[in-house]
């Protein structure tokens, strides 16, 4: 099965379209790293763009069940596997470029991820998405049984806490990014386990959830900052709206917020919220008896 064809075979636009997604930020770093765009250090550039574009596929693989959810759109699990071993790959590339930016001293590499306890995590993490990567076929689903496979799958929300820490730990001054991804993972999160206590979240729900996340990232933030270099608190926190310089990470948590709460209020019209019953995409997870987790798979 070729990752722009259903599983009958047939062209499947949207699996296409998550395929070129995903293959764009590689083809841009090695035209940057073509042209001489990288700056200064071009292999430490590279380094920074494939963990981060890691980080943010790994939040998009998340995002599918919610988005399921709030768009009773079942089509979009199709998609899951295409962005959970994306995550896999630019893990992959990451590491490598480490590597090369070590000059292929293997020896050295391991002392560095012994001693460097950012390493470490990271590298743990690593660890995990390959072996969520190699359990995420057809075959593996239906090896491991449905509740192995289920509880292995699991082990993404670990992985996604060490890699906000090892995307933290290794962040210098400007932690924009990492707060924005950690606000971001939160967010799913809440919404996975509100949706697993209370049922499915109304508009008003989801929209309550993003405006709150949205408020703590911003505290978080102004807190990081005061407690790590003495800023006015205060001050931190009125730079949220403050948009002459730049746009501060809360209202990136609240926009995503807000989307998952549109998509609520889309689902009454769209053609695509009667998509919810369609039992092709999750045929093979029925036929092993597990259903579709937020795993790689």
């Amino acid at each position: 099965m070729l990752p722009w064809t259903d599983r009958a075979g047939r062209f499947a636009p949207l699996k296409c379209a998550a395929f070129a997604g995903v293959l764009i930020p590689a083809l841009w770093i090695a035209i940057e790293a073509r042209f001489d765009w990288l700056g200064e250090r071009p292999v430490t550039e590279a380094i920074h763009q494939s963990g981060l574009w890691a980080i943010r596929l790994l939040a998009l693989t998340l995002a599918v069940t919610p988005l399921r959810r709030a768009l009773r759109w079942s089509k979009v699990v199709s998609i899951r596997r295409i962005l959970g071993v994306s995550v896999l790959a630019y893990a992959l590339l990451h590491f490598a470029l480490y590597i090369l930016n070590q000059h292929f001293d293997v020896a050295h590499v391991a002392s560095e991820i012994l001693l460097r306890i950012y390493l470490a995590i990271g590298f743990i993490a690593f660890c995990g998405l390959c072996a969520l990567g190699v359990t995420s076929t057809d075959g593996m689903i239906a090896r491991l049984g449905a509740v192995r496979w289920k509880s292995l799958h699991r082990l993404i929300y670990a992985i996604t806490v060490l890699v906000t820490v090892h995307f933290f730990m290794q962040s210098k001054l400007d932690i924009t990014q990492p707060i924005i991804m950690a606000g971001i993972f939160s967010l799913l999160l809440i919404h996975r386990l509100l949706q697993s206590w209370v049922g499915d979240l109304s508009p008003l729900q989801s929209g309550g959830v993003a405006v709150a996340v949205a408020c703590a990232t911003a505290l978080g933030e102004a807190l990081w900052y005061a407690f790590s270099y003495g800023a006015p608190l205060v001050q931190v926190l009125a730079a949220n709206f403050d948009f002459s310089l730049a746009v501060r990470p809360c209202w990136f948590v609240l926009g995503a917020g807000l989307m998952l709460s549109l998509a609520r209020l889309a689902r009454s019209w769209m053609p695509i919220g009667k998509a919810s019953s369609s039992p092709g995409v999750e045929r093979s997870y029925l036929r092993s008896g597990a259903t579709p987790s937020d795993g790689m798979a």
